[in-house]
């Protein structure tokens, strides 16, 4: 079959996407901005990557017209737009719009389960998606799951931060809110194994883990797996916003992201039986045992797809990365040095192996001061580390940097700041001529983006001149 996947850079597209091209499916997969498609993806025969902006009804032409299905995958967790719901609202009706003058037979939507009478605004607004989303064109099938469990996923690197550095914690109340953890391996099986299944058009179905805990279990079954001791006491003093504080400043979460977390997290996610497991033959694994085999995959170091690099992450960006590619030159402050270099192919995969757990090479502490200032004025710090410790895609994440563009053949790496700065920021890595060059540009923004880069210019002479001499060493 012809398949559309939207949402395809996300944590479940990335994942999908492989299931369908090993069966042999041509996959369309739409992004808003085709730089951050797996390099991968242009040596596949089956895939083609389109650019399509759900936002902007003109750039939709390019969604083909003899597709069979079609899987609506766009889901946001940001609330830094006060109109979210209706921007998902209008995504999904272009979507249908669409669609509706193609061939497609079957639209597949994961949804969240929502059975609560008063749910949060963001499982209101997916619930919403799921009416604009009917049609008479074609036959929807809705899949509503609550947590997913894996390696990436938002709620997994979340309970595993809180988990490995708190043996004991004071939590919110919302611990004890109940819910149904339910694999990643599972979910794309619900998904995969109802394509074209003509008995599942226009239904819905609720899918879930085995067992049902409050999250308080979740994290202690968490700390059994990882053979960690660790005590709990919940407290019923602690609002919204300060437990959206504590889950931001424990966590590697953006703060924003943590207010819709925890709004999400005060509903009870308990799902509804069907006989969907039987259909689909999906027998959805125990918590423990989901947890267990998302580290498998960390200690392989091949962890598919991550929410980190989500652009709801991002501490500044948001769709488009294009704009950031040219680094500016007017206007800008600059730190430019260069070195010989030996072994080119010892330095690229050095400068591809830089920041999280590897580290900066020299002056690290001085990063994690810098990343520790940040998330004390709000920024996302130096937690969020990165995917991959030996591979880099643009739009991957990077400490608190994001990557523009990634290109061992050309020998570059560009990355933007998302950190809290007076002006924007760029670090650029670059062998050309038998030489390293190391660009660190600072765009300022008033008096204080000024004052800024005067002040840290002391450190950067430091930071940078050790970095790169450390680059192109053997």
């Amino acid at each position: 079959m012809k398949i559309l996947v939207t949402g395809a850079t996300g944590y479940i597209g990335k994942r999908l996407i492989p299931l369908l091209v090993n069966d042999d499916h041509h996959v369309v997969c739409a992004v808003r901005d085709k730089l951050r498609a797996d390099k991968s993806y242009a040596e596949e025969d089956l895939i083609d990557v389109i650019e399509a902006d759900f936002l902007k009804p003109e750039t939709l032409h390019n969604i083909p017209e003899d597709i069979d299905v079609a899987f609506y995958l766009i889901h946001s967790m940001s609330n830094s737009s006060k109109d979210f719901e209706s921007l998902e609202e209008r995504c999904a009706i272009n979507f249908k719009n669409r669609l509706e003058k193609t061939k497609v037979k079957q639209v597949i939507y994961l949804s969240g389960i929502t059975n609560e009478d008063n749910l949060s605004k963001h499982l209101q607004s997916r619930k919403n998606v799921e009416d604009r989303l009917e049609s008479d064109a074609y036959g929807l099938t809705i899949f509503k799951a609550g947590i997913i469990v894996g390696s990436g996923s938002s709620s997994f690197e979340i309970i595993r931060d809180i988990v490995e550095k708190l043996p004991f914690m004071i939590a919110p109340k919302w611990l004890n809110t109940k819910t149904q953890p339910l694999a990643v391996r599972d979910v794309l099986a619900f998904l995969h194994r109802s394509i074209g299944r003509e008995d599942l058009y226009n239904k819905s179905f609720d899918v879930f883990g085995p067992e049902i805990l409050t999250y308080k279990q979740m994290l202690l079954q968490f700390a059994e797996v990882r053979g960690l001791k660790r005590y709990i006491l919940t407290v019923p003093v602690m609002t919204a916003k300060l437990s959206s504080y504590w889950l931001y400043f424990v966590t590697s979460t953006s703060y924003k992201l943590a207010t819709a977390l925890v709004d999400s997290m005060g509903v009870q996610i308990i799902g509804k039986p069907s006989t969907i497991n039987e259909r689909l033959d999906v027998q959805p694994k125990p918590y423990k045992e989901a947890v267990s085999l998302a580290f498998e995959k960390i200690e392989q170091n091949s962890i598919v797809s991550s929410w980190k690099d989500s652009m709801i992450s991002s501490g500044r960006l948001r769709n488009n990365l294009h704009k950031y590619i040219n680094v500016p030159t007017f206007g800008c402050f600059k730190d430019y040095k260069e070195r010989p270099v030996t072994d080119a192919k010892r330095t690229i995969n050095k400068i591809w192996s830089i920041g999280g757990k590897t580290g900066w090479y020299y002056g690290t502490f001085l990063w994690k001061i810098r990343g520790y200032i940040d998330k004390l004025f709000g920024g996302i710090g130096l937690r969020r580390g990165r995917t991959s410790p030996t591979e880099l895609d643009a739009g991957d994440a990077l400490d608190f940097w994001r990557v523009i563009f990634a290109d061992k053949a050309q020998q570059k790496l560009l990355l933007y700041a998302e950190m809290r700065l007076p002006g924007e920021a760029w670090l650029e890595f670059k062998i050309e001529d038998g030489l390293l060059k190391q660009t660190a540009t600072f765009r300022p923004r008033g008096l204080w983006g000024r004052l800024y880069w005067y002040s840290v210019l002391p450190f950067h002479g430091f930071i940078f001149k050790g970095m790169i001499n450390k680059l192109v060493t053997n």
